[in-house]
Order: C-alpha cells, then structure tokens, then sequence
C-alpha cells in the first residue's frame, strides 16, 4: 500500500486550514501545531504549510521527508533563506492576497496621523472637547517603495481619495493607478517631496536598512512613514533619531526586526509613533483567501505536476 502524504500545518488557526483541507483531500494524513510549538509533524512531513517566522532551522535540519514547502505568508524569507532545506524543495509564497488588508491599515496610519486621532481618543477618556484642523489625504502625494501587487492594490485606493501616487521601483514599468514612476536608485531625491512614505519593499540582503538616516533627512519635516513590509528594510536607530528629533512629523509600524517587540524596546516611548502587531496582512477572511492556493498547490503536488504550482519562488 502507497503511504499516506502527510501534511503538516503550523499557524495559530491551524484548525481551520485543517478542516478545509480534511474536506478537500480526505486522502491526506494532516498534523497541526499552532505557531513555534514543537510538533512530531513538522519533523516527519511531506508537506509543511505555515509562516516562515515561525519555524526554526532543526526543523529544516531534522526533516528529511520535506517535499514542497506552503508559506502562508506573502514572504518566504525564514522558509528559502534555512541553510538546511534542500535546494530542489520548491516553496511557494501566498502573494497576491494581502493587497485590501494592507491597503486599510496603510490609511488607518495616515488617516490617524492626519486627524491626530490618538490626542481624540485621549480627550474623550478626559471628557475635553477639543476642535483643530486636520490634514486631509486629498491632493497629498504618497510614495510606494516596492512596487508589485500589494503596491498596486493600495495605489487603485489611493486614487479614490484622489492622491497622487509615485512608484519607486528598481524598473521602470506603466503600473495602473501609479501616476510617476521613480527610480530606487536614487531613493534620496525619489523621497523628498512625499508627505507619505509607505515601505512595501521585499526583504533581502541588500534591502537591509533601505530607509536609513540619509533617507530620512531627505523626507519633509511633514512626511509621515509607514512601514507594512519587513522590519529589517528601516535602520531602527536612524528612525528613532528622526522622529525625536523632528525631522519627519510622524512614522507607523507594523514591522519590526525583532518580533514579538520586546517591552523595554526604545520604540515603546517613541513619540508620534503607532505600533501595530504584525497584522496588516491579517484578516477574518484569511484562511478564505489562501485556501484557493494552497488547494492548487496541493493538488499539483499530489498529482506529480509540479509546473502547476502557483507562486513558486
């Protein structure tokens, strides 16, 4: 009798990807675990969906039945980049289904920081009716630093409130709903006119600190930064300087280079400065979004048709 394939999930909701798989594939022999606990499964499967920053190099070290790797997230750094996985596993990615999740948290940090709406939520628990101005998204111009599908989600949207949006990008392409395209190369002058800076850039090697003190002394005293992608693609140093010192009005984070953020991390008590938990690819619709993926994916891997695969990197 042919063994079983067996499929490993490892994230927090692992159950609900089971169930929907278990439905799908009842032919699967399926383990779980939730994120960075310890499971036979991630050590003996064939196939191993879950996030890259949750697994550890033994798992890559351990594993000699790995066949094909699922990231459930739009990255796979922590998956490709394990000394130990064997070159010849292919990894798949979950590009393409963050774009309307990212999008809103992008203007939740702007739209906060227009209509200051931290002091708004500090005045109602004081009971202090307090009237000013805000600023408005109108006619403002954000920058996309990386330009693919999440940028292109969040320029179609930019648009509405009638932005005007600059790609920065290392090539130079028509991108629908991007009105300039500007080179990275020359990421110093592609930043200075921008009132927001949103980072949707790849992590890689020499992606490393992308935003650094230069970067930032080149932006508006009233730029805002808003960083969605990688925490390792901004110099965290050069940040906190910035920001204490003025020099841009404002930054959003919900990326950063050691996660969960520690308690006694200096960002904590960085002023004009909004902390989000690595959720912006988040959503209650999640595992409704990656399932039409990993369901091809699976059924590719089962039938022996790799060149099915869909987000293979």
């Amino acid at each position: 009798m042919t063994p079983k394939i067996s499929v490993h999930i490892s994230a927090f909701n692992s159950d609900e990807y089971q169930e929907k798989i278990a439905t799908l594939f009842p032919e699967l022999e399926l383990s779980v675990s939730k994120d960075r606990d310890t499971h036979e499964g991630l050590y003996e499967c064939d196939v191993l969906i879950g996030f890259g920053p949750g697994f550890d190099d033994e798992i890559f070290r351990r594993n000699k039945n790995l066949k094909f790797v699922q990231s459930l997230g739009t990255g796979v750094d922590g998956i490709a980049d394990r000394p130990d996985l064997d070159k010849n596993v292919p990894v798949a990615s979950m590009r393409g289904i963050h774009g309307p999740q990212m999008s809103e948290l992008a203007f939740m940090v702007m739209i906060s920081f227009n209509r200051n709406f931290p002091q708004l939520l500090e005045n109602q628990k004081n009971h202090q009716w307090d009237r000013w101005p805000p600023q408005v998204l109108y006619e403002k111009t954000v920058g996309l630093l990386g330009v693919g599908m999440i940028a292109e989600a969040l320029a179609k949207r930019c648009k509405a409130f009638d932005m005007k949006v600059i790609g920065i990008s290392g090539s130079d392409r028509n991108v629908e709903n991007i009105d300039e395209m500007r080179s990275r190369d020359d990421l110093v002058s592609a930043v200075r006119d921008l009132d927001y800076l949103v980072v949707l850039a790849p992590f890689t090697p020499e992606n490393k600190h992308l935003v650094n003190a230069e970067i930032l002394d080149a932006m508006k005293p009233s730029a805002y930064l808003v960083n969605i992608a990688r925490g390792g693609l901004i110099d965290d140093a050069a940040l906190i300087a910035a920001l204490k010192s003025g020099s841009i009005a404002g930054a959003g984070l919900d990326v950063f280079e050691q996660e969960p953020l520690p308690a006694d991390d200096a960002f904590w008590d960085v002023e004009n400065l909004i902390i989000t938990p690595h959720t912006a690819g988040m959503s209650e619709s999640y595992v409704r979004q990656a399932m039409p993926i990993i369901e091809t994916n699976l059924r590719a891997y089962i039938d022996g048709k790799p060149e099915d695969m869909v987000n293979l990197v």
